[in-house]
């Protein structure tokens, strides 16, 4: 049981503690509810820039790092389509460093041009290396607009383009930043050794003199349902042939988000997983198969891959691959094999509250889903799920006219 205090700072600043004073350090967890799916289809990748630019020096701290090295700290962030999060941990009594760190670059960044020229020059650079440098890297600038054609989870958190940071503007940069990067748009968790009266006082201190900002309300189009299979394909010099389906399915908050979850487990999660064991190790088609989703705040993507070996040919790859996924649809998976996968599902909940910080970035996600009490509850609705909810998933999800196909070829 991970046990929390709450409270909102007048300009809207919500605040989450996790005492847990067995432990010297303390994590302080900042997330903006602001991914890449918020962007103008027009000027994309902006999220993905700012988990740059946010350390390249605030209002009044040129350099973030060096103070928070000076105390013992660390600190990393990263995006995803749906957020933006900001993390660090340092010794318990340097904790009011975290405060003014992190409050002065919500306050205003420097906006500095020199920073924004070496941040652009370093994302150009990591689109290079990460999506056209490595093979299949760019799959997913493939595969996402040809599985989403209306919602902005077409493009990934780098942008649709990288001409769009080549060419952001001072301005473009400020206006996203005083649209977004808000007390009122964010969550702040402390947690580790940390008290809730002091948390408030600092809170109070360095944070509530920040100004709310418009409510940002999204709207975004949403993504009409799929009524018929697609499929492209791409040849490149790649080691293997490999094969990427991808099914719509239900957003994280749905009812049947857990089953779908748990649906994905069976099929491909381990080497003891149906694709693995019937594609990998029987019939000796694929080198790797597996299966997995999304997890998004929106409807997400139900994914499976298979590296086809060397030698097979790609249609008879991806026909075994269809049988074993329609096996899924056929008949109801024992009660045995569901269990399984819960029990490794509920493994992975108890390791990701090992440690201090993943237990204030896991409190951190579920307040943005608007019910912080889901860290306490998701183990029992694991436990919950049926054979009869996976089987009804498999059926609704798993149906041709919901995939969407891309071959990479060699």
């Amino acid at each position: 049981m991970i046990h929390f205090e709450h409270f909102v700072l007048e300009n809207g600043l919500k605040v989450y503690v996790h005492e847990d004073l067995s432990v010297p350090t303390a994590a302080m967890n900042i997330l903006y509810d602001v991914g890449s799916r918020d962007e103008n289809p027009e000027k994309t990748g902006f999220a993905h820039l700012f988990e740059h630019l946010m350390f390249g020096g605030s209002q009044n701290i040129a350099e973030y790092d060096k103070p928070l090295q000076k105390v013992g700290g660390e600190n990393n962030a990263f995006t995803s389509p749906d957020i933006t999060n900001y993390y660090l941990t340092l010794p318990a009594q340097n904790l009011e460093t975290a405060f003014w760190l992190e409050s002065d670059r919500m306050m205003s960044l420097s906006f500095n041009p020199e920073v924004l020229e070496v941040q652009r020059k370093v994302v150009i650079e990591e689109f290079k290396q990460r999506y056209l440098n490595q093979p299949y890297g760019d799959v997913w600038l493939k595969l996402r607009p040809l599985a989403y054609q209306v919602h902005p989870y077409q493009w990934a958190t780098i942008g649709k383009d990288i001409s769009h940071i080549e060419e952001a503007t001072m301005e473009d940069v400020k206006a996203f930043f005083y649209k977004y990067y808000l007390p009122n748009n964010a969550i702040m968790v402390l947690a580790g050794n940390v008290k809730t009266e002091n948390v408030r006082k600092l809170a109070e201190k360095w944070f509530a003199p920040i100004p709310a900002g418009a409510p940002y309300v999204r709207s975004l189009p949403k993504e009409p349902k799929q009524t018929e299979a697609r499929f492209s394909a791409i040849e490149a010099d790649v080691p293997a042939n490999m094969i990427y389906k991808v099914f719509k399915m239900s957003k994280k908050s749905d009812p049947n988000y857990l089953p779908t979850d748990l649906l994905s487990d069976v099929l491909g999660r381990s080497k003891s997983s149906r694709l693995h064991q019937k594609l990998v190790q029987e019939s000796q088609l694929f080198g790797a198969a597996n299966s997995y989703i999304t997890g998004s705040l929106d409807e997400g993507l139900f994914c499976v891959t298979g590296k086809v070996k060397e030698g097979i040919a790609i249609a008879d790859a991806e026909n075994a691959l269809n049988e074993v996924i329609a096996e899924m649809k056929s008949e109801k998976i024992k009660e045995e094999e569901l269990q399984k996968v819960k029990n490794q599902a509920e493994s992975t909940l108890i390791l990701g509250e090992v440690e201090v910080l993943s237990r204030a970035m896991n409190l951190a996600y579920c307040a943005l889903m608007g019910n912080p009490d889901l860290i306490n509850e998701e183990s029992a609705r694991i436990q919950a799920v049926t054979t009869e909810q996976v089987f009804a998933m498999a059926n609704e999800v798993l149906s041709p006219e919901n995939c969407t196909t891309l071959h990479y070829k060699r």
